[in-house]
C-alpha cells in the first residue's frame, strides 16, 4: 500500500494518531472523529489525506508492516549461522513486543475485518504469509529437513506467542526454546551437504 508521494507532516499525525487508537482500541472501535481530533486535523483534512477510514487503515497496517519486515531482516543479516537465522524472527519479536503488548495488530485486524476484499486485511494476510515464506527460506538455506513443515510450525509457535502475549505468561520464551529445538532436530539435508 506503499504511497508514492511522500505523506504530509498532516498525514504522518494523523497515521500516528490512528496506529495508537487502532492497536489499543480497536479498528471497528475507533471512528474518523476521534482519529482527526487526537492527530489535530479536521475529518476534512483526514479525508484529504487518505479518502476514507479502510484506506487510513491499511496505510497504518502497511506502515507497521515495513517497520516489522525491518526489524525482522536486521535480526536474520546480524546471524551468521544458517542454522540459527532460522529462528531470528523470535528474536525480532523479543524486541518487537517490548512496545507492542497487545498481541499483534495483523492478526487484531484480520478478526476485524473479515472480509478479503479489504485492502487491509489483505496487507494483513500478506504479512503473515511473507513470515512463512521467510521462514522456508532461511530453513531451505540451513539445510533442514523439509523446510516447509519446519516453516508451518515455526509460524503456529511465532503466532502462538504473539496471541498470548496479553496474558501474564511467557510463552515467547517457551516458544523460542521450542522453535529452536525444532530446527537443531532438523538434521541436515543430505541432498544440500
Amino acid at each position: 500500500m506503499r504511497e508514492a508521494q511522500p505523506m504530509s507532516p498532516a498525514g504522518r499525525r494523523i497515521v500516528a494518531a490512528a496506529e495508537e487508537l487502532f492497536y489499543n482500541r480497536g479498528i471497528t472501535a475507533v471512528g474518523v472523529d476521534l482519529i482527526a481530533e487526537h492527530s489535530g486535523v479536521t475529518k476534512r483534512t483526514l479525508y484529504n489525506q487518505f479518502g476514507s477510514k479502510d484506506r487510513l487503515v491499511a496505510t497504518y497496517l502497511d506502515e507497521r508492516d515495513q517497520r516489522w519486515r525491518s526489524l525482522v531482516l536486521a535480526a536474520v543479516d546480524a546471524c551468521d549461522d544458517p542454522v540459527e537465522s532460522v529462528t531470528a524472527p523470535f528474536d525480532a519479536l523479543r524486541t518487537w513486543s517490548e512496545n507492542n503488548t497487545r498481541g499483534c495488530a495483523f492478526i487484531n485486524a484480520l478478526a476485524e475485518l473479515p472480509d478479503p476484499s479489504h485492502p487491509a486485511y489483505r496487507i494483513a494476510a500478506n504479512q503473515k504469509l511473507w513470515l512463512l515464506n521467510l521462514f522456508q527460506e532461511l530453513a531451505t538455506t540451513a539445510g533442514r529437513v523439509n523446510p516447509a513443515l519446519l516453516a508451518t510450525q515455526l509460524l503456529t509457535l511465532h503466532e502462538g506467542a504473539l496471541a498470548t502475549q496479553p496474558l501474564p505468561l511467557d510463552t515467547l520464551s517457551a516458544g523460542i526454546d521450542l522453535a529452536r529445538a525444532l530446527v537443531r532436530a532438523g538434521t541436515p539435508d543430505p541432498l544440500r551437504s
